[in-house]
């Protein structure tokens, strides 16, 4: 059991407690995986790695969407491993999308699929290097949503509970898979030639803003907070206003992240500042920063967007384009906007005080934070 104060609604102590609830499932499992084969370790080990650590913010969202339904602070124990497997899942696709995004680090280490490439070349394998990490780390996201699945099922959640918030983890990982290749999508479009147009314009804009929704406003914010409210049995109308909140709030996170993506500080990041540049990863920014551009800085930035080999001073002159377009203020406000939506719900929806200050506290500090 761990208490919880709308104070520090992502405490060190509940940190430590999902994470700990993590660790126990992979020791069950590394039983498991020991027993087929010790080559198998590598899953294990890379598992523990990229599941330490990190902002904790979806269990945080269910963890306060349950007491907003029973206002108790103590948090049982099978509702913090109900909560950690969504951080498990979170974890498997960050594993599919930086072999995606082709992506070289991962909260300060490299990532998984750079890790398995470099177990290849240091045994001098056979075949392509590249290729065995990508597969490497593809199984590991796969093992890693099939073990959120067991976590979830297995954490002691009585059948009742079971019965009302698995509909929604059944839904989130369809949310975030089909959100994911909708991102695929959206990124082998030219947001340059697209943003030529006012219908252009439109257009990319709503496909960012859909892609948002269903790859991570629905599966980092609105799921995880249906789930806690269902472990709970909330009602119907406070299932609907924390649904109704979860999108908007969850759009204004991510619209965070991308900003992040971009001016973030790499020590609290985890991630090379400038790394979506590279990418040429199409968020709101970037959509924003080609629409907002003069012709001559737009066709500039298109030249540098989406280039793995631009220097440093490429990088910043890329951000410079962004910074002068304006297109970081309109993405600022653009987060005022959802947060202020979100926050309006939750205020006069049918929660108890403590669930409210608390859920009001974790939103704040996810639109706010820096990391």
């Amino acid at each position: 059991m761990v208490t919880l104060s709308s104070k520090h609604p992502v405490s060190d102590e509940f940190r430590a407690r999902i994470g700990a609830s993590i660790t126990d499932f992979l020791d069950e499992q590394g039983t498991i995986l020991d027993g087929l084969d010790p080559a198998t370790a590598p899953l294990l080990d890379r598992a523990r790695v990229f599941t330490a650590g990190g902002k904790r913010l979806r269990p945080a969202f269910a963890a306060w969407a349950w007491v907003a339904v029973t206002g108790k602070a103590d948090l049982p124990d099978a509702v913090i491993r109900a909560a950690a497997a969504l951080d498990v899942l979170h974890v498997s696709a960050l594993m599919h999308d930086d072999v995606m995004d082709a992506s070289d680090e991962r909260r300060g280490v490299p990532a998984a699929h750079r890790q398995f490439e470099a177990d290849h070349r240091r045994e001098a394998r056979r075949g392509d290097a590249a290729s065995f990490g990508r597969a490497g780390a593809i199984l590991l996201g796969d093992l890693l949503l099939v073990w959120s699945e067991e976590m979830f099922r297995r954490g002691g959640l009585s059948a009742s509970a079971l019965e009302r918030a698995y509909p929604h983890v059944e839904a989130v990982r369809t949310e975030v898979t089909a959100g994911q290749y909708l991102d695929v999508v959206a990124q082998s479009q030219d947001p340059y030639a697209i943003s030529r147009t006012p219908a252009g314009r439109e257009r990319l804009v709503e496909m960012i803003r859909t892609v948002v929704t269903w790859k991570s406003a629905s599966y980092s914010v609105r799921r995880p907070m249906l789930v806690g409210a269902a472990i709970a049995g909330g009602t119907p109308d406070l299932m609907e206003a924390l649904s109704a909140a979860g999108q908007p709030l969850g759009r204004a996170f991510q619209y965070r992240d991308d900003i992040l993506g971009v001016y973030g500080d790499e020590a609290l990041t985890g991630k090379e500042s400038g790394e979506d540049v590279r990418e040429g990863k199409l968020t709101l920014l970037a959509a924003e920063a080609f629409t907002r551009s003069s012709e001559a800085e737009a066709a500039e930035l298109a030249s540098l967007f989406g280039d793995p080999g631009l220097t440093t001073t490429q990088v910043e002159r890329a951000r410079e384009i962004i910074s002068a377009s304006g297109a970081r203020e309109a993405v600022e406000a653009e987060i005022r906007r959802e947060f202020d939506a979100a926050e309006t719900i939750l205020q006069t929806a049918l929660l108890s005080d403590l669930g409210r200050d608390g859920l009001q506290a974790l939103a704040r500090l996810a639109v706010r934070r820096n990391f």
